[in-house]
């Protein structure tokens, strides 16, 4: 079998993860994974785009208030869609400030404001506590709060990796009990869909590729491997018509989960638009200052969910 296609940043980068020494994430504990990933996102991404507008909020949930925060790269602005993001990171790290640049450039790319949420994370709050705060979140949204300062059209659900997730999920539940604000469209960023790891782009692409089976596995276990429930493995969930984008990356174990995915929507009647970022890892929203090509890739995906909105 040939190679795939690597870019050269992507070689590089990997190449140097590789001699780097450092443990892989999975065979860390929780919390020093948490510090690592941190570390890792504040030197490979760009740096933050200035907004005027970057505010930190909550909202009440199940477990406790959700913080959430706002960009908008406008102080007033007047009725219209808002992006609600959920963060990457196995449903075990990841927070506001892991995914504050990627949300600043989706916000001052799409000129939409973007609310992003810190949903709890495994394994101190195991499945199903993060899907119960995207929830919780939609539906807070939906009914205007006046904390927010904005007035929303609809939503816009958006998330990479396990928040692509819950971008999808929260558009499933909201088709079966709707809120009092449509979902106008999802955007899924190399998304996780619970697939399990019977698919051939997780047998060939499982390991050197930054995204391993090893972390994947890990991953599911913290959160209590809950396959059996459709909230969690969301190609057996009920799939909506909401208009969906879903980017993938060729070298990610996740690629063929996603790419199952548009199909689904789109034999339930959904507009779909998958794009594919060839050569390129699972990850590398986050990754823009090491892998320099990723930001066309970023740009890209903006569009081509604007598309799916006007």
């Amino acid at each position: 079998m040939s190679q795939p296609f690597v870019r050269p940043d992507v070689a590089a980068f990997l190449a140097a993860a590789a001699a780097s020494g450092m443990p892989p994430i999975n065979a860390l504990p929780v919390a020093e994974a948490r510090t690592a990933v941190r570390a890792r996102t504040a030197t490979n991404d760009i740096e933050p785009l200035a907004l005027p507008v970057v505010r930190d909020l909550a909202c009440p949930g199940g477990g406790g208030r959700i913080p959430l925060r706002l960009y908008d790269r406008r102080v007033t602005r007047g009725t219209g869609p808002v992006i609600l993001y959920f963060h990457g990171g196995g449903f075990v790290f990841g927070d506001l400030d892991t995914h504050d640049r990627l949300c600043r450039t989706l916000a001052g790319c799409a000129d939409l404001p973007v609310l992003a949420v810190d949903y709890r994370l495994a394994p101190e709050h195991p499945f199903p506590a993060f899907v119960e705060d995207a929830e919780s979140v939609a539906r807070w949204l939906a009914g205007c709060p006046a904390e927010l300062g904005r007035v929303p059209s609809g939503m816009v659900t958006c998330g990479d990796s396990a928040g692509g997730h819950l971008a999808i999920l929260v558009a499933q539940r909201l088709g079966q009990a709707p809120a009092a604000l449509p979902v106008l469209a999802q955007w899924a960023i190399y998304p996780f869909l619970g697939g399990g790891e019977d698919w051939e782009s997780v047998r060939t692409l499982g390991e050197g590729y930054l995204l391993t089976r090893a972390a994947m596995s890990w991953f599911d276990a913290l959160c209590g491997n809950p396959y059996g429930d459709p909230r969690y493995t969301l190609l057996r969930g009920p799939v909506p018509a909401t208009p969906l984008l879903v980017q993938t990356a060729s070298l990610d174990p996740l690629r063929d989960q996603g790419v199952a995915y548009a199909q689904l929507a789109r034999a339930a009647g959904a507009r779909v638009t998958h794009i594919e970022a060839e050569g390129m890892i699972h990850g590398f929203a986050v990754l823009r200052r090491a892998l320099p090509s990723a930001q066309a890739d970023v740009e890209a995906c903006i569009r081509a969910g604007l598309a799916l909105i006007e």
